[in-house]
């Protein structure tokens, strides 16, 4: 018998859906939540409204597309991260649709986080290659900029650990306001990137925030606002907050590799995803970095699902 692994995920700024079986991924379709131009974000009764609109025809595409009897179990995201205190309303619109899916069929529902769901979908086909042993994980978005050791169980997501991370600006945070500043929609990732290779001027230097495993970012934001305001070119701007970016996670990672003594590390999350961030950390790190594949960084429910096949597979 095939079996299929439905996944759901309503985070921040994207309500996802998708479907995987043991071979790999059926189905995967992801809606952005709508910002209005030059704005930083949405409040949560916002972004869960448009959640509670957009999910539904996902799941109808989701379920049509795949014959149901053959899935055989649910994996939602209910809050962000493992932490105690994690929380936020947008995940109750996906916990919601995946409690209904699982009873109405009669199969396992499992609850995981949001950010065990970027890690397993950065892992996504390259299992083999990261291993049984303990790594270390970087999850930089604009909801989260963690430093973590995971720690894998039977072939199972264990222990996630934060051991640092961003004290006070996320680097998604960092990248989006400096993006809004300059004119660019929100959320701001490709269309700064797409600037800051275009920059001629490459010399400009952000201090690295860097104590320990603990970075800082908002003083190199009001430091960008203030060189735009005083008529710096947009593209020397952009570029110095990735090379910035570059400079601060090759420093964290080095103390990290240094104090926990792993040899690789795995980097989701939608900031990861940026193919010049990722050349300029290559330049600077000789460790084994891993990232997800292609589509895989930004939110999305593969990794969701994949954690339901997981859980299934193990007999959980």
């Amino acid at each position: 018998m095939n079996r299929l692994y439905l996944g759901v995920d309503t985070s921040n700024y994207t309500t996802s859906v998708s479907c995987v079986s043991d071979e790999g991924i059926v189905f995967e379709q992801r809606t952005m939540l709508s910002v209005p131009l030059g704005e930083r974000g949405l409040r949560q009764s916002d972004a869960l409204f448009q959640h509670v609109r957009q999910l539904p025809p996902l799941i109808e595409r989701a379920l049509s597309s795949v014959n149901r009897a053959e899935l055989s179990a649910v994996a939602v995201s209910t809050k962000p991260t493992g932490a105690e205190d994690s929380y936020m309303p947008v995940f109750l619109a996906g916990k919601l649709a995946a409690v209904s899916i699982a009873a109405s069929l009669g199969i396992p529902l499992y609850e995981t986080t949001h950010q065990a769901g970027h890690i397993r979908a950065a892992m996504f086909g390259q299992e083999r290659e990261i291993g049984a042993a303990p790594f270390l994980a970087m999850h930089l978005s604009g909801g989260t900029t963690d430093l973590l050791t995971v720690r894998l169980q039977n072939g199972l997501i264990g222990e996630i650990d934060r051991i640092g991370g961003c004290s006070d600006l996320h680097a998604g945070q960092f990248v989006d306001r400096v993006g809004v500043k300059i004119g660019l929609p929100f959320p701001s990732g490709s269309s700064l990137e797409t600037l800051a290779k275009s920059a001629v001027d490459r010399g400009l230097k952000l201090p690295s925030s860097v104590k320990g495993l603990d970075c800082s970012f908002s003083g190199q934001e009001t430091q960008c606002l203030r060189l735009l305001e005083q008529g710096t070119p947009k593209e020397t701007v952009a570029y110095a907050v990735y090379d910035c970016m570059a400079r601060t996670f090759a420093k964290l990672l080095t103390g990290a590799f240094e104090r926990t003594g792993f040899c690789a590390a795995l980097l989701s999350g939608g900031v990861s995803g940026s193919p010049l961030l990722r050349r300029l950390l290559g330049e600077r790190l000789r460790q084994r970095l891993y990232y997800a594949a292609d589509g895989l960084s930004s939110d999305n429910a593969v990794g969701t699902a994949l954690l339901a096949r997981d859980q299934f597979s193990n007999g959980r």
